[in-house]
């Protein structure tokens, strides 16, 4: 099953990573990690990103995508059962170009997992976890971001037959059935 999580910031996507990766056995693709093996292992990718890590920048988004198709071939021979992307895509670009790339390498989205959540209750969870940078301001300029970048993903992966709502109040048990109840459908 490949899988992409998508919702604001505080919208609970991390908060199920580990039940979903425990009852479906996919693994998580995280850019992060992706870019620091290709920068331990000294591959040209990870020779190319490493000045804009080491300044703190983000890697240019060919580097990116590079290092996400070397991961997803990886995982296709030692994970069957598939993958999770949560944090990429973000914007309609990386969309395209992440559907470019997994039907290249014969890997396409089964679902695109939306959680959805009022802003005024993530502005809420996300004060109370008592992070030094989440101040409502800040937690608000992120989700005007999202709503401006990520957001019109959700049109994107509506109209390509994707995209499942999962509701992403109640508690931890209530939405993991939801989600349960989504990924069943087509797995």
């Amino acid at each position: 099953m490949r899988i992409v999580l998508l919702g604001a910031p505080g919208s609970g996507k991390g908060t199920q990573t580990d039940a979903i990766i425990a009852r479906y056995g996919v693994a998580t693709v995280a850019t992060g990690d992706l870019l620091r093996a290709e920068v331990a292992a000294g591959t040209e990718l990870g020779r190319r990103a490493k000045p804009y890590m080491d300044a703190g920048e983000l890697a240019p988004f060919d580097i990116v995508l590079g290092m996400i198709e070397n991961g997803l071939k990886t995982l296709a021979q030692t994970n069957p059962k598939g993958f999770m992307m949560d944090g990429f895509p973000r914007d309609l670009a990386q969309a395209e170009a992440l559907d470019g790339l997994l039907t290249r390498i014969g890997q396409p989205l089964d679902i695109v997992l939306f959680f959805e959540v009022d802003y005024e209750e993530i502005v809420k969870r996300l004060l109370g976890r008592g992070r030094a940078d989440d101040n409502e301001e800040t937690i608000r300029n992120r989700l005007r971001v999202y709503e401006e970048k990520t957001a019109p993903l959700i049109d994107y992966y509506t109209r390509k037959g994707l995209l499942r709502q999962v509701k992403g109040t109640g508690s931890i048990e209530e939405i993991s059935q939801r989600i349960q109840a989504a990924l069943d459908a087509v797995a």
